[in-house]
C-alpha cells in the first residue's frame, strides 16, 4: 500500500531520500506522523529513521535547503533536529534497545528498520513509509498497524509483558492514546497494564503527570481515568482520586460514588473550558470526602468542610506529581475551597453582603469558578437540574447588580497598609492589618460606601480604638490622594 503524500510533503520527503542515498543510509518516515496522516489529524512533527547516522543525514539535508536552518544535534540519543517550513523533523539512525529492570532508559545499538519497529510502543506507532527510490511511498506494516488503525485497537507489537516492562511509560500512554484518538485497548494489552502496573514506580513523576494532563485536555478524560482506575494505575499515581471510589450503605441509606461523580463533573466543565487547571480543580474538587464522611442517623451522610480539607490536601498531591507550586496551585486550591459557597447564595433572601464576600474571595477567577459549580450538577432529574442552573443564573444577576453598584469586580480595598501607617505615623505592624481589616469588612458588610473618603473615615475611627492619632497632616495627605 502507497502512503498518500500532499504536496508540500513530497518536496522534503524526496529530499530526505536523496540525500539518504548519497550517504548510504536508507530513510523512512515512521511513528506518529504516519498514523496521524493516515487518521486524517493535523500534525507537523516529523520522525525520520535511517539505517545510519540520522544525525549525518540531518546534516547532509539542511546543507541542501535554502535558507540553511539549524541542525539541533543530541548526540547522547544519536539524533539531530531542524525546522523546516513549519514542520519540525527530527532524524534518529535505526536501533536496537535493551533494558535493566530498574531503568527505562535502554542500552542502545545499531539495528536494522526491523529492529527500530520492534522497538516501538503499538502496532499503529510501528508503521513506516520509505523514501527510498524503488521503493518510494510505500508502507511498511509488520504488525497490522493498518489494520488496528482501521479497528480503532491500541496493541503492542511484541508480548505486552516485555513492552511495559521495559518501558512502563507506555502503559499511561496507551491510555492516554486510547481517550485521545477514540480507540479501544486490545484485552491483551490491557491485562499487561494491570499485571504490570507497579512498574510505574521507574518513572519520574514529572513524566507521569504529562501524562494525565494530556488525559486531562481531552474532551472527555473520564475515558482515560476509568482506564486509569480500572488497570489498578490510578490507586498508585494518584491515590486521593482513586479513594474516591465506592458506595457505602447504612440503614439503607447510601451516598453517591463519588469517583464516578468528580469525572462526570470533569467531562461536564471540558464543554465549558479549555482551562487545564480549572480541570485539575474539577478533578480534585471532592478529593476530601473519604476524608470527612460521616453518618449521622437523623440526616444521612455528611462531608462537611470537605472544601476546606481538599484545599488543603492540593498542595501533597501538586508536589508528589511535581506540579507548580505557585499561582496554578492556589488557583486550583481557591477552587476546591469556593466550589459550594455560590449553591449557598442561590437564595432570593441572598444579602448583598453575601454577594460582595463572594465576590471578593473570587476575584477575577469568578467565572471561572461559576463554570465549575454549574459543571457539579449530575441530577439526572430534569426538574432539579432546572432549578439548579435557574439559581445560578439568578446569582449571576446579583452579583452583576452588585458588582456595578458598588464597583466591586476585580475590588481592591480602597485604604492600603502605605496609607494606614503614614496617616498614623507607625511602622508595619499589626495594628496596620486589624485596621485594613476593619475597612475592608465595613465595605463588604455594606456599612460603607466603597469610596475613599468613606473608608478613610472608618480608618481613622478604628486608629482611634486602638489609640491611634491621625497626624496633623492627614487631611492633607486624604486630599492628594
Amino acid at each position: 500500500m502507497l502512503f498518500s503524500i500532499l504536496p508540500y510533503e513530497r518536496k522534503i520527503f524526496e529530499l530526505v531520500g536523496r540525500c539518504a542515498r548519497e550517504i548510504g543510509a536508507p530513510a523512512y518516515v515512521v511513528g506518529g506522523y504516519v498514523r496521524d496522516r493516515l487518521l486524517g489529524r493535523p500534525t507537523k512533527d516529523i520522525d525520520i529513521v535511517c539505517v545510519g547516522s540520522g544525525i549525518r543525514l540531518a546534516e547532509q539535508v539542511a546543507s541542501k535547503l535554502s535558507p540553511r536552518p539549524k541542525v539541533a544535534f543530541y548526540s547522547r540519543f544519536g539524533t539531530a533536529m531542524l525546522r523546516h517550513e513549519g514542520m519540525e523533523i527530527e532524524f534518529v539512525g535505526a536501533r536496537r534497545e535493551s533494558y535493566r529492570e530498574d531503568s527505562r532508559k535502554p542500552d542502545v545499538e545499531e539495528g536494522t528498520l526491523e529492529d527500530d519497529q520492534n522497538r516501538r510502543d503499538f502496532t499503529i506507532n510501528a508503521l513506516a513509509v520509505s523514501l527510498n527510490d524503488d521503493t518510494f511511498g510505500q508502507i511498511i506494516d509488520p504488525f497490522n498497524g493498518l489494520e488496528h488503525l482501521e479497528q480503532k485497537i491500541i496493541k503492542t507489537p511484541l508480548d505486552p509483558g516485555k513492552t511495559f516492562s521495559d518501558d512502563p511509560l507506555r502503559m499511561l500512554r496507551a491510555i492516554r492514546f486510547a481517550n485521545q484518538l477514540g480507540f479501544v485497548i486490545e484485552p491483551n494489552t490491557f491485562e499487561g497494564i494491570a499485571r504490570h502496573r507497579t512498574r510505574i514506580h521507574i518513572i519520574s513523576k514529572e513524566r507521569i503527570a504529562a501524562e494525565l494532563e494530556k488525559i486531562l485536555l481531552t474532551q472527555q478524560p473520564s475515558i482515560g481515568f476509568n482506564l486509569l482506575f480500572d488497570s489498578g494505575l490510578l490507586k498508585i499515581i494518584l491515590p486521593e482520586v482513586a479513594a474516591l471510589q465506592g458506595v457505602e450503605d447504612r440503614a439503607g441509606r447510601a451516598h453517591k460514588d463519588n469517583f464516578y461523580h468528580t469525572l462526570e463533573v470533569l467531562d461536564n466543565l471540558c464543554r465549558r473550558s479549555n482551562n487545564l487547571w480549572l480541570r485539575w480543580a474539577a478533578l480534585l474538587h471532592d478529593i476530601a470526602k473519604p476524608a470527612t464522611k460521616r453518618f449521622d442517623k437523623e440526616t444521612g451522610w455528611t462531608f462537611h468542610g470537605h472544601e476546606w480539607v481538599g484545599a488543603n490536601m492540593a498542595p501533597k498531591i501538586f508536589r508528589n506529581l511535581r506540579l507548580p507550586l505557585g499561582a496554578e496551585l492556589e488557583y486550583v486550591q481557591k477552587m476546591v475551597r469556593l466550589h459550594l459557597r455560590p449553591i449557598s447564595l442561590t437564595k432570593e433572601q441572598v444579602t448583598d453582603s453575601a454577594v460582595r464576600r463572594l465576590l471578593f474571595d473570587a476575584g477575577p477567577d469568578i467565572d471561572d469558578l461559576m463554570k465549575l459549580c454549574e459543571s457539579d450538577i449530575t441530577t439526572k432529574n430534569p426538574r432539579k437540574m432546572a432549578r439548579y442552573l435557574e439559581g445560578y443564573e439568578y446569582l449571576k444577576e446579583r452579583m452583576a447588580l452588585v458588582s456595578e453598584s458598588d464597583r466591586l469586580r476585580l475590588w481592591q480595598p480602597p485604604i492600603t497598609g502605605e496609607v494606614i501607617m503614614k496617616t498614623f505615623g507607625i511602622s508595619p505592624s499589626k495594628e496596620v492589618g486589624i485596621i485594613k481589616t476593619a475597612v475592608r469588612e465595613a465595605i463588604l458588610d455594606g456599612e460603607i460606601p466603597n469610596e475613599f473618603e468613606a473608608a478613610f473615615g472608618r480608618m481613622v475611627e478604628e486608629g482611634k480604638k486602638m489609640g491611634l492619632e491621625a497626624s496633623k497632616g492627614a487631611s492633607d495627605f486624604q486630599l492628594n490622594i
